[in-house]
């Protein structure tokens, strides 16, 4: 597909999501944190991914997806929760 046509299709969505991100992220600053608490590791690595994105190196999608994903190999002889974190936190 020509360049001004995915510009033209996914434009829209994209600014929306966009503006998603921004509006956590501004709730997150009115929300404040306890004193000296560090970040939480979801936040981190969400920040982290934005940095990918603009970064220029290509291959965003998949980049994005392994900064947020599990790196280990080893299975867990059961896990620890009933859901997903959505971003890989050390044990």
């Amino acid at each position: 597909m020509p360049r001004d046509q995915v510009v033209t299709r996914y434009y829209l969505d994209s600014r929306a999501k966009l503006l998603d991100i921004a509006a956590f992220l501004d709730r997150l600053d009115r929300s404040g944190a306890p004193e000296g608490a560090g970040e939480d590791f979801r936040v981190e690595a969400l920040r982290r991914a934005i940095e990918l994105l603009i970064d220029d190196k290509g291959h965003r999608a998949h980049r994005v997806l392994e900064a947020l994903s599990d790196p280990t190999t080893q299975l867990l002889a059961s896990a620890p929760q009933k859901g997903a974190d959505g971003a890989y936190h050390k044990p």
